[in-house]
């Protein structure tokens, strides 16, 4: 394997003088060089892995962490029992996502929470609806407003496909061993929990710096 100890310990004896060494068995020879051998390939090793982890598409540990203190300076941490493999794309998700427009705040809503939002623009027509356009009691539409220049409502949605999101917490009923809503839950179990912090913070992450978002977290 290109590398590995017996890799260098070959590459090395290519470039041995002819003359001077056979290409015989030279026990005494091949354990001085597979001393050497060794140490370049971990050296090798090391290369790989620091190339590796240089990178925020396979870093990894730690040094996925840091990657993000770079990115997003401390506004997208790991979550608790979160796995590198869930963090990194969360981190490439959020690097290229778009900003400053309603469909970038619908999809990174959309993505956090794995539930389409609802966004209502004042001004906006298409939301409001007119006379005998678009527009029905408690159906559709709504009241606009020339008072609310730059400012939208946003209803966001939590995750509801938690394994436990239906369990309650310790000394919380009703629930008991082997019925109710309790139950013993892991790291893994919490790592897609999404805080109504989150929410807003990725709301703020996209919207211009002019506007203001008021929003509305629900179940």
């Amino acid at each position: 394997m290109i590398g590995d100890t017996s890799d260098m310990l070959a590459r090395l004896k290519q470039v041995l003088p002819g003359r001077w060494f056979s290409d015989s068995a030279s026990p005494v020879l091949d354990a001085l060089l597979g001393g050497l051998a060794s140490s370049w390939s971990g050296l090798y090793g090391l290369l790989g892995q620091v190339k590796g982890l240089a990178r925020l598409a396979t870093a990894s540990g730690v040094f996925l962490d840091i990657a993000a203190q770079d990115f997003f300076g401390g506004n997208l941490p790991r979550r608790v029992g979160e796995a590198d493999a869930a963090y990194s794309a969360r981190l490439r998700a959020n690097l290229v996502a778009p900003r400053a427009t309603r469909a970038g705040l619908a999809q990174a809503l959309q993505t956090l929470t794995g539930r389409i939002p609802k966004i209502f623009e004042p001004l906006n027509a298409g939301d409001t609806g007119g006379y005998n356009v678009n527009l029905g009691y408690n159906a559709m539409g709504g009241y606009g407003s020339m008072n609310l220049p730059y400012q939208f409502f946003v209803t966001a949605y939590r995750p509801n496909d938690l394994p436990i999101s239906n369990a309650g917490g310790y000394n919380e009923g009703p629930g008991g061993y082997g019925a109710g809503l309790l139950a013993y839950a892991t790291t893994e179990e919490f790592a897609g929990n999404i805080g109504d912090d989150e929410i807003y913070a990725s709301i703020a992450a996209v919207i211009p710096v002019a506007c203001i978002a008021w929003t509305h977290i629900s179940n």
